[in-house]
């Protein structure tokens, strides 16, 4: 047999592990940052607006602006959703998508959007970056 081949196969199996974690760490880092934004860009008139902002593994809770989530499949396990609006411990929030998209009355306040662009290129590099950092401390010990 060859010599270092349990080895070998030894850092391939720790692989997949230390890139999940480096890849969720990452995700939440994110989210983090988004979530941060988007309060600071929500108008503030009763702050229930801005309590119901978040971020969950998995589904949004009902009731929420959930634009999007961050999955390489449904059924992945690393999907992240970010949300706004619903109901919050001091009311419900479920004027979001009117402040994001405005109204026939009332002019757009977007937050959401503009947080997500802000962060999508920063947030795209760090994962990547993470990941392969990550893999390459794994596979290299």
């Amino acid at each position: 047999m060859v010599d270092g081949l349990e080895k070998l196969r030894a850092r391939f199996r720790a692989l997949p592990r230390a890139v999940q974690e480096a890849a969720t760490q990452t995700l939440e880092q994110n989210a983090n940052e988004i979530v941060a934004m988007m309060k600071r860009l929500v108008p503030k008139d009763s702050g229930r607006l801005a309590a119901s902002i978040g971020w969950t593994w998995g589904d949004a809770p009902e009731g929420t602006l959930a634009v999007g989530t961050v999955a390489k499949s449904s059924d992945s396990k690393l999907r992240i959703t970010i949300y706004a609006g619903g109901k919050t411990a001091g009311g419900d929030a479920f004027y979001a998508r009117f402040q994001e998209f405005g109204t026939e009355n009332m002019l757009a306040s977007p937050f959401f959007y503009p947080s997500i662009r802000a962060n999508r290129t920063k947030g795209r590099a760090r994962l990547s970056r993470n990941v392969r950092k990550a893999a390459e401390k794994a596979f290299n010990g």
